[in-house]
């Protein structure tokens, strides 16, 4: 069975997670304060960390950087914090994804599952490809086949593109794109990022309004995604 840690104070919240969760044969372990949760988190090794951002005891992103520097388990943040700023933040940290309250359970749930159904432990200094049958992406020979025909990517693009494959479905904000690809004094060259994005869609046919392959969130970032 899967298990996830849900890590937040709030009594409902975690009664509410519990009874979604174990609705769709998930167990659920709760945690109220981030001592708490780290604890949980290394004692159980859970599938998944839900984590909520104002903890009693410290501050949820203190708590993200702990986790994500000691576990491989991926965290997806619940937070009343809605501003670009608190998402981007937690992004970086390396959260795996984030999530606005209030919020659907159903977005949650789906969220939680395509997480669980791409998240794969990859070995030391493995290369990850992508191939789903239609879209088959190649490291190793910098080559991308859509529909057994190949795609002619710029540096550029296949940069970008690459980031967004290799992270598995994870949100990838704008601005690590930006510093990892164009460098740091490109950080608030966001159209750089636009125009790649807008070529990366033409040469795959995908449409940002229905996103085959490649998903935004306005002002925050983009996300591949694998399961198309």
């Amino acid at each position: 069975m899967t298990t996830i840690l849900v890590i937040d104070d709030e009594p409902q919240i975690q009664k509410f997670l519990r009874i979604s969760l174990n609705s769709q044969h998930m167990e659920v372990i709760s945690a109220e304060s981030g001592h708490a949760g780290l604890n949980a988190a290394a004692s159980t090794i859970p599938d998944l960390i839900i984590l909520d951002l104002g903890l009693p005891d410290m501050d949820g992103k203190y708590v993200l950087q702990h986790l994500v520097a000691e576990t491989r388990i991926p965290v997806l943040v619940l937070s009343v914090r809605a501003s670009e700023t608190e998402k981007v933040a937690c992004l970086e940290m390396g959260a795996y994804d984030y999530i606005v309250k209030p919020f659907s359970v159903n977005e949650l749930l789906a969220r939680i599952k395509r997480t669980l159904a791409i998240i794969k432990p990859l070995p030391e200094n493995e290369v990850l490809n992508f191939d789903n049958g239609r879209l088959v992406v190649d490291v190793a020979r910098h080559k991308v086949m859509l529909d057994q025909e190949p795609v002619v990517l710029t540096r550029k693009e296949w940069a970008v593109f690459l980031h967004l494959v290799q992270s598995g479905g994870a949100l990838v904000s704008q601005s690590t794109l930006l510093q990892k690809i164009w460098g740091v004094t490109h950080l608030n060259d966001t159209h750089y990022l636009r125009n790649v994005i807008q070529k990366l869609r033409q040469k795959l046919n995908d449409d940002a309004a229905h996103p085959r392959y490649i998903e935004t969130e306005p002002g925050v970032g983009y996300r591949f995604i694998p399961g198309s």
